[in-house]
């Protein structure tokens, strides 16, 4: 070991060298590094003194990697990358029963939340944490250990296994469809108050993509109520705003209490489906790979899960 350690360059150099190369800036090295510009300076020349070459050109106001650094800044950056997943791993099998999963908060208000207590008497010695986002997030880089994703099943740098197919068919609140009166075909739809998701990040399809899926005549759909997230879209139809589209997984246990109704039994399966996902190659803790396989299970809600003044 001491004869590796004197091989070694310093490995404080090695990881400002990564940043500066990646950047190809000492100056945001330092500043994502917390360090000040003269230390990744500093640092560099160190490295470059322990290696016996340079690995930048110094141009002005920038530095550029030389050939030499190129190729050493590609080992290094893998070095420190296995190492980081390493020890990643590592933390995540002495993480106890803390199973962490990232998800929408529409699929944690309207699919998980419901079936929380389920999930505790199946798994009572595993603490859950919901880490509701915006956007898909690197599961990896954040330490997650679990995603839900929706698409094909072939996810870059995940692995996945399905949880349930993608099926959407109109909903609405029995007030609203009451004050509408029968709604008896799609082109009926075109005539209501639509409330639309307008996704920021995630693909979702939209009413045009569901009036085209039902072989309807296209048009403009843009009236109506437009929201940013399906968690608004659900609480909207509920509250009789109008008529949106309704992911079945989410919302079938609305309909079955009669807090939600079908204006139009017209159902559109995608052939896509929500999967649970997680980093390729990484071994899930016995923890994750248990909610793992719970939520591929896609256990239904247990009745009574409202009160009764709901339902």
């Amino acid at each position: 070991m001491k004869l590796l350690r004197m091989q070694l360059p310093p490995l404080n150099a090695l990881v400002i060298f990564e940043a500066a190369g990646r950047l190809a800036s000492f100056t945001k090295a330092a500043q994502e590094l917390n360090m000040t510009q003269a230390a990744v300076s500093y640092g560099v020349k160190q490295l470059e003194a322990a290696v016996g070459t340079a690995l930048f050109r110094r141009e002005h106001q920038r530095v550029k990697l030389t050939e030499e650094g190129r190729r050493y800044h590609q080992d290094v950056t893998l070095a420190l990358e296995h190492i980081r997943r390493s020890t990643e791993t590592l933390r995540r099998s002495q993480g106890g029963t803390h199973v962490t999963l990232s998800c929408s908060t529409a699929f944690a208000s309207w699919w998980m939340l419901p079936r929380l207590a389920l999930f505790r008497q199946d798994n009572p010695g595993i603490d859950l944490r919901l880490q509701t986002t915006d956007k898909d997030i690197d599961l990896d880089a954040e330490g997650v250990s679990l995603g839900i994703r929706r698409g094909d099943g072939r996810y870059l740098g995940l692995d996945a296994v399905e949880m349930v197919g993608e099926a959407i068919i109109p909903i609405c609140s029995p007030a609203y469809l009451e004050r509408a009166g029968p709604i008896g075909s799609v082109a009926d739809l075109r005539k209501q108050r639509l409330i639309h998701l307008d996704e920021p990040f995630r693909a979702r399809p939209n009413w045009a993509d569901y009036f085209r899926a039902m072989q309807a005549a296209t048009g403009p759909e843009d009236a109506g109520l437009h929201l940013n997230d399906y968690a608004l879209v659900v609480g909207a139809a509920l509250e009789g705003q109008g008529i949106a589209l309704g992911w079945r997984h989410q919302t079938d246990h609305l309909v079955a209490r009669g807090l939600l109704v079908h204006p139009l039994d017209r159902p559109w399966v995608t052939g896509l489906a929500f999967h649970v996902v997680w980093p390729h190659g990484v071994p899930l803790a016995p923890e994750a790979e248990a909610v793992r396989d719970w939520l591929a299970g896609n256990p239904p809600i247990p009745a009574p899960a409202w009160p009764a003044a709901m339902r």
